[in-house]
């Protein structure tokens, strides 16, 4: 059925950012019917996108080749493309400063270039995660500057990208949209576009409740990550299996739902979003304590990841320096290739800094660049595994053959308990 505000027959949607968020997005747009033109500054990726070719591996090449040849897609680097377009969607990366504190400059980068090419009756909805208010006090005045009065002749909303790479069950189609716009109208017009792509769109009352709804999601998950961060660590004391008793625990049908501990906590949201909330809530008077703690509390599990690895190879009578170590799995989570806000980055700079010979494998990164070196991923098969004085699991891909790593590894950390049906390797791991 024909919506009031948009037909994707005729409808034009540009997407400005084309990464893990942007591309499966402006694919579902183009999928459903609308001509959708993709904005971004690397010319690699729109280079990629006007050939038909996916670099992300939730969207298939064949996809992107069919729409492509059927003129239903096509990317660009210019700005001004956006002025061919009845709806702007931004999903730029928001990264934080070294003080910790929200970085927008790709935000207003990208509104800025785009100020002087928007028109009347345009939509434009901001999906990066930011800070409650970004819509309203930072997006909406640079708008206005064109002259246009957003809720008359301009509509602005926001609405949470909520994407899980490699994730093969939750896909951009088939998670909720939450969507608030800056008035009603804004909002009403978002909700119409959204349900052409995705299937079930939930409007919020305003811009604020959907920009810190999506910050309560993973700020949710960055505690409860952090409160089993820190149950690893006593129970090693207590010298209790933590992944036993996680897993006791799971068995209870209502009032809990289990997570569970690692190197560390990486990723474009996971890291990053509790940072923005509260920033948000020092500046306006209020700090909120039990964040920052399960902030640094995740902070720290690579140097407790150090202190495992230094302790197991004080008992084989090892020691850091001078030890060859391969690190299994160098992305953020098992079965991608992003390395964003990583545990790994920083735990190879750590025991290089000891005096280390890291080398790594990783079947997604085959490249790697630490503090202004290269390194290139290494096979991870039995001459590798029975060259290395230690072996760490930091990423638990399916690729790895756990089974081959048992028998050859001479002493293995496993920060993801991935050696756990493995019974050829007892008394050479180290469990988190």
């Amino acid at each position: 059925m024909q919506g009031k505000y948009f037909n994707p027959e005729m409808n034009t949607v540009a997407v400005i950012g084309l990464g893990y968020v942007g591309l499966p997005l402006i694919v579902e747009f183009a999928a459903a019917g609308f001509t959708g033109i993709g904005v971004d500054i690397d010319q690699s990726k729109v280079e990629a996108v006007n050939s038909g070719v996916s670099y992300i591996p939730d969207v298939p090449t064949e996809d992107m080749e069919r729409l492509v040849n059927s003129k239903k897609l096509r990317a660009t680097t210019d700005f001004a493309a956006v002025k061919d377009a009845d709806a702007i969607i931004i999903c730029v990366p928001t990264p934080l400063r070294k003080t910790k504190e929200p970085d927008i400059s790709h935000i207003l980068y990208s509104c800025n270039q785009m100020k002087d090419h928007i028109k009347n009756g345009q939509l434009i909805i901001l999906e990066s995660t930011t800070y409650p208010g970004t819509t309203d006090e930072v997006i909406v005045p640079i708008f206005e500057q064109s002259g246009l009065k957003v809720g008359k002749n301009l509509f602005v909303a926001f609405s949470p990208e909520r994407v899980d790479p490699g994730n093969p069950q939750f896909l951009t189609k088939n998670i909720c949209k939450i969507v608030g716009g800056v008035t009603p109208e804004c909002t009403k017009r978002a909700v119409e576009l959204y349900k052409y792509a995705i299937n079930n769109v939930l409007p919020t009352s305003n811009a604020r409740v959907a920009e810190t709804a999506k910050l309560l999601e993973n700020t949710y998950r960055s505690v409860n990550i952090a409160l089993v961060n820190e149950l690893a660590q006593m129970c090693r004391f207590l010298k209790i299996d933590v992944w036993e008793v996680i897993n006791a625990a799971a068995t209870k049908p209502f009032g809990y739902q289990a997570f569970y501990p690692g190197p560390g906590i990486g990723g474009h949201c996971i890291p990053l979003d509790p940072y923005y909330l509260t920033w948000k809530a020092r500046v306006s008077g209020y700090e909120a304590k039990f964040i920052g703690l399960a902030g640094e509390v995740n902070s720290n599990m690579p140097h407790y990841v150090i202190t495992l690895i230094t302790d197991a190879m004080n008992d084989a009578e090892k020691c850091i320096k001078g030890s060859d170590i391969l690190v299994l799995g160098v992305a953020y989570k098992k079965n991608v290739g992003d390395v964003r806000e990583s545990p790994a980055l920083e735990l190879i700079s750590m025991l290089q800094a000891k005096g280390g010979k890291v080398s790594y494998a990783d079947p997604f990164v085959p490249e790697l660049t630490i503090a202004g070196k290269k390194m290139k991923s290494v096979k991870c098969d039995a001459k590798t595994l029975d060259a290395a004085d230690c072996v760490l699991i930091v990423a638990n891909h399916d690729a790895f053959d756990y089974n081959e790593i048992g028998e050859h590894a001479k002493l293995i950390v496993d920060t993801r308990n991935a050696m756990k049906s493995v019974g050829k390797c007892k008394g050479k791991v180290v469990k988190l």
